[in-house]
């Protein structure tokens, strides 16, 4: 189950590695979208956008509908639970580092002020 994780989490984090591929799962964050239509920001030939949503598609993030001729993907947010709980460890990790953090500048800061109001005093 643990190596099954991992590999999983490298391919989808493998796939969210490119700037394309992270555009184009922006793109069916608001809808469905032809391969055409995932391309067409891009200055790339329709064989080069689809290299990129195989690599989506082989991570589970995008999902492909063959309609005739036409492509059809749309994004399946769902692979992204497992890379988002690893990504969620370490934000709890820095959140308690950084509440501390807080906590000594404020005591720093309280000290500050008892010392001068001593000084003055």
């Amino acid at each position: 189950m643990v190596e099954y994780v991992a590999q999983n989490l490298d391919v989808v984090f493998h796939a969210l590695s490119d700037s394309t591929r992270r555009g184009m799962l922006g793109q069916l964050a608001s809808a469905d979208q032809t391969v055409s239509e995932l391309a067409a920001p891009y200055a790339m030939s329709l064989a080069a956008a689809s290299k990129h949503i195989k690599k989506l598609e082989a991570a589970g993030l995008v999902k492909r509908e063959v309609i005739g001729r036409t492509h059809i993907c749309r994004l399946n947010a769902e692979a992204m639970r497992e890379a988002e709980a690893w990504i969620k460890r370490y934000a709890k990790f820095w959140a308690t580092r950084l509440d501390t953090l807080e906590a000594l500048l404020g005591a720093e800061d309280q000290a500050q002020i008892e010392l001068t109001s001593t000084a003055k005093g």
